[in-house]
């Protein structure tokens, strides 16, 4: 996968948004203000971080050389990801779902709602 089809699949997530806090070399998904996606849109081959049950995240760490502990994040709760292709796209797809349903299910009631209600 290149950059714009992670891009266009992070904003094709209900609420999502594309801001740039740390610089114009990381692009930050947010839903509803709570991040679920980062994307190190510049490097080669690209990184993605992504929110992680802490269980999950040291399976898919053992399972997969190309995913370790999220860089300059919580290494409890976030993966980074090299996509070099040693990743099936569908397995990426489902690691980007899981942090958005992550960071969704920790919304309060009444945000949830506001997401349903988009």
């Amino acid at each position: 996968m290149n950059w714009e089809q992670l891009q266009a699949y992070c904003l094709g997530k209900k609420g999502t948004v594309e801001e740039r806090p740390f610089g114009p070399q990381a692009l930050v998904y947010k839903v509803l203000g709570k991040m679920f996606a980062l994307i190190a849109w510049e490097v080669d081959p690209l990184d993605i971080s992504l929110k992680c049950d802490p269980d999950e995240a040291l399976f898919l760490r053992d399972i997969y050389p190309a995913v370790r502990p999220g860089y300059h994040m919580n290494k409890r709760h976030w993966n980074t990801i090299t996509i070099d292709g040693s990743i099936p796209q569908t397995e990426l797809l489902r690691m980007i779902d899981d942090s958005y349903a992550l960071v969704v299910k920790g919304l309060t009631k009444d945000q949830r709602s506001e997401l349903e209600n988009s």
